[in-house]
C-alpha cells in the first residue's frame, strides 16, 4: 500500500512477529518512516524490507500492535469480516442463547484485534478501546458490530475514555440506553456499564461462577471484593444458608443488593458490608464454609509485581486462617505479570505460614469467549484456584 508509514526492526528482531507475536517493541525498531501520527495505520518491515504486519502505530515500549501478519487496508470491509468472525465464534461456543446474553465479543489479541474489548449485555455493544488506533477506528467498529449482529445488537455504547485517556467523553456511537433484561446463566443481573467498573461487569468469571455454586448449597458463604455480587447469587441460587458480601466501594454494595432482590433473594440470608476486605477479614470471628477472594489486579505493571505477591500472599494466608475446618477456597488473579506458575507459588507460600493443611481441588481461567492465542500467551491473565482447606 502507498503512502503509509513504515517501522523498520533490527536485524534478528522480526522472530517474535515471524511466530505471530503481535506485539511490536520499541526497543526492536530500527527506523520509523513517514512520521506517523498516534494510532496510524503503520506497515511492519524486517531489516531486509519485506512486509511482515500491518498495525496501529502509539509511541510507548508496545509501539506497534499489529492486526495482520502481511499487508492489507485496514478499510470497513476488513472490520465487517473481522467482527462477523468474532460474532461467528461466539454462536459456536454458544453465545447468546436463552439462558446467557451477557458475553464477550471481542478480545483483544485472542481475536486478532489487539487494544480492542467488546462486551454483549442483551441489545447492547460496549466497546473499549486501549489503544488510540482502535479509538480511532470506533466509528467504523461500531457500524460493523451492528451489521454483524442484525437481530442481536440494536445500541454501541464506546466506553473508553479512561482506558486511553479520551478527552471527548464515553457515549452511544448508535441507539440508546436499553431497557433489556441482562441474563448470564439464567440469573438476571443489572448492567452500569455507564458509570461501573470496567465495562460494567466481570464476565469473565462466569464459568467460575457456577462452579462456587455446586459447593454453596447448605453452606456460609464470603464474597470478598464482591464488586456487583455475582458469586453471591450464584451461591444464593444454589441453596447457600447465608452469603455475607464485601467491597470498599459503595456503588459496589448498591450493585449487589439490587442484584440479589433482582433474583428473588432476601436479606434474611444475605448481608452487604462496605469496608476493607482486609481488616474484615482479620476482625471477622465467624468461620465460613465457602470463601472467594477475588481482589483487582494488584499490579498493572512489572514495577509493582513484588508488591502485588505479597499483597496476594497475606490476603490468602488471612483467608486461610480464619475459614472453617474443610472450607473451600476460591482465590483468583487477574494481575498479567503475577503468571499463572507465579500465583500459585504465592498461594502455596500463604498455605506453609498459615499452618493448614490445603489440598487443590480446581485450577480455573477465564471462559471460552475470552480466547488466548497461542502465540501471544500474555492473554490468559485470570487465574483461579480452588483449594480445600482442611
Amino acid at each position: 500500500m502507498k503512502n503509509l508509514p513504515i517501522v523498520t526492526l533490527k536485524p534478528g528482531k522480526d522472530r517474535s512477529i515471524r511466530r505471530f507475536h503481535p506485539w511490536i517493541f520499541s526497543g526492536a525498531i530500527s527506523t520509523i518512516t513517514g512520521k506517523p501520527e498516534e494510532g496510524a495505520v503503520v506497515l511492519v518491515q524486517d531489516s531486509f524490507g519485506t512486509t511482515l504486519g500491518t498495525g496501529h502505530f502509539q509511541t510507548g515500549s508496545i509501539t506497534v500492535r499489529v492486526l495482520h501478519f502481511g499487508e492489507i487496508q485496514l478499510d470497513e470491509a476488513f472490520w465487517n469480516t473481522a467482527i462477523f468472525n468474532c460474532f461467528e465464534i461466539r454462536k459456536r461456543i454458544g453465545f447468546p442463547s436463552e439462558q446467557t446474553n451477557i458475553f464477550r465479543l471481542v478480545h483483544g489479541e485472542g481475536d486478532g484485534l489487539p487494544g480492542l474489548i467488546v462486551d454483549v449485555y442483551a441489545d447492547t455493544a460496549v466497546i473499549q478501546c486501549h489503544s488510540i488506533g482502535m479509538y480511532k477506528a470506533r466509528e467504523i467498529i461500531g457500524r460493523a458490530i451492528l451489521e454483524a449482529g442484525k437481530g442481536i445488537i440494536a445500541n454501541v455504547y464506546d466506553k473508553s475514555a479512561e482506558a486511553i485517556g479520551a478527552q471527548e467523553g464515553n457515549g452511544f456511537l448508535a441507539g440508546e440506553l436499553s431497557n433489556a433484561f441482562c441474563f448470564e446463566n439464567g440469573k438476571k443481573f443489572d448492567i452500569d456499564f455507564v458509570t461501573g467498573q470496567k465495562t460494567g461487569f466481570f464476565i469473565d468469571q462466569r464459568d467460575n461462577r457456577a462452579l462456587l455454586g455446586t459447593y454453596a448449597k447448605n453452606k456460609l458463604v464470603l464474597n470478598t471484593f464482591c464488586y456487583s455480587g455475582g458469586f453471591s447469587v450464584y451461591a444464593l441460587a444454589q441453596g447457600a444458608s447465608y452469603v455475607e458480601s464485601i467491597d470498599s466501594s459503595k456503588k459496589a454494595i448498591e450493585l449487589t443488593d439490587k442484584n440479589v432482590a433482582a433474583n428473588g433473594f432476601s436479606t434474611e440470608n444475605h448481608t452487604s458490608v462496605q469496608g476493607d476486605v482486609m481488616e474484615w477479614i482479620k476482625q471477622n470471628e465467624a468461620k465460613f464454609d465457602v470463601v472467594v477472594l477475588d481482589p483487582p489486579a494488584f499490579a498493572k505493571h512489572m514495577s509493582a509485581k513484588h508488591r502485588a505477591v505479597q499483597a496476594y500472599k497475606r490476603l490468602n494466608r488471612a483467608a486461610m486462617e480464619q475459614i472453617g475446618k474443610n472450607g473451600i477456597l476460591f482465590t483468583f488473579s487477574c494481575s498479567q505479570v503475577v503468571d499463572r506458575e507465579l500465583f500459585r507459588h504465592t498461594v502455596t507460600a500463604a498455605a506453609i505460614e498459615s499452618g493448614r493443611e490445603v489440598v487443590l481441588l480446581h485450577q480455573l481461567t477465564q471462559p471460552a469467549d475470552h480466547p488466548v492465542s497461542l502465540f501471544h500467551p500474555e492473554g490468559e491473565y485470570l487465574k483461579g484456584l480452588v483449594l480445600l482447606i482442611k
